[in-house]
C-alpha cells in the first residue's frame, strides 16, 4: 500500500512538472517582443546580448556594436527581427543588410529620349539607380522595355522620352574586420559606390587604408575597422 501511494505521488509530481518545464522553455525561446522600445534599456541590452551570444556560440557582443543596435532601436525603430538578421550577417563576414538612414531625395533630373524608336543611353550625374519622374507626352516608358537604369546610366528604347532622377536607396552593409584581419563583404554594385555611413569600431576607418571598394574585390575592411556603409 505504501509503495502504491509513493508511486501515485511521484506520478502526480511529474505531471505537474512537465507543463511547467515546457512553459519555461517557451518563455526562454520567446524572450523578446518584436518592438524592443517597449522594454527598459537594461532589458534591451539583455535581449540583444543574449541573441548575439546564441548566434555566436557564447561570444560577448562588442560594446560598439551593442551601442549601435540600441541607437537603431530607440532612434530608427529597428525591430528585433532586423537586429537578429543584422547579427547573423555580421557574424558570417558578409556584412549586414539593413534599412539604415538614406540620403534625402534630390531634385536634380536629366532628360533621356529614344528618337525614332532607337535605343539611347544617357549618363547620369549621380551613381546608382535612377527613377522615372515624368514621362513626356506621346511616349511609352514601360520599365524593362522602354527604359531601365544601371549604375550611373539610364537607357531608353521604343520611343520612350522622360525625365529621370536619382533613386534614393536605403541599402546599406555592415562590414567588420575581426582581429584586425582583412575581410571582404558582399556589396551590390548596381546600388552605386559605397561611402562610410557610420563607424562602429574604436579602430579608425580610413578610406584607402582600412577600408575600400573596387568592382573586382568588392567592399573590404582591415585593421579592426567595423562600419556601416551606405550608397553615395
Amino acid at each position: 500500500m505504501v509503495s502504491l501511494l509513493k508511486s501515485l505521488v511521484f506520478v502526480s509530481a511529474l505531471a505537474l512538472l512537465v507543463p511547467v518545464t515546457a512553459t519555461a522553455q517557451m518563455q526562454t525561446r520567446a524572450y523578446a517582443p518584436e518592438n524592443l522600445r517597449t522594454l527598459s534599456r537594461n532589458d534591451q541590452i539583455r535581449v540583444i546580448s543574449l541573441e548575439y551570444s546564441e548566434q555566436s556560440r557564447g561570444r560577448n557582443i562588442p560594446d560598439d556594436q551593442l551601442r549601435f543596435y540600441l541607437d537603431q532601436v530607440n532612434r530608427s525603430n529597428w525591430t528585433f527581427s532586423q537586429i537578429k538578421n543584422d547579427i547573423a550577417r555580421s557574424l558570417t563576414g558578409n556584412g549586414g543588410v539593413g534599412p539604415g538612414p538614406g540620403p534625402g531625395p534630390g531634385t536634380q533630373t536629366i532628360r533621356c529620349e529614344s528618337t525614332g524608336n532607337r535605343p539611347n543611353t544617357c549618363r547620369t550625374p549621380w551613381q546608382g539607380q535612377s527613377r522615372l519622374v515624368r514621362q513626356l507626352p506621346n511616349s511609352g516608358c514601360e520599365r524593362g522595355r522602354g527604359w531601365d537604369s544601371r549604375n550611373g546610366e539610364v537607357w531608353v528604347n521604343h520611343g520612350c522620352r522622360g525625365e529621370f532622377a536619382r533613386f534614393v536607396s536605403n541599402y546599406s552593409v555592415t562590414c567588420s574586420s575581426h582581429g584586425s584581419r582583412p575581410t571582404t563583404c558582399a556589396w551590390d554594385r548596381n546600388q552605386g559606390m559605397p561611402y562610410l555611413q557610420q563607424r562602429l569600431s574604436n579602430s579608425a576607418c580610413t578610406e584607402g587604408r582600412t577600408w575600400g571598394y573596387n568592382a573586382r574585390q568588392g567592399l573590404w575592411v582591415s585593421g579592426g575597422c567595423r562600419a556601416r556603409f551606405g550608397v553615395r
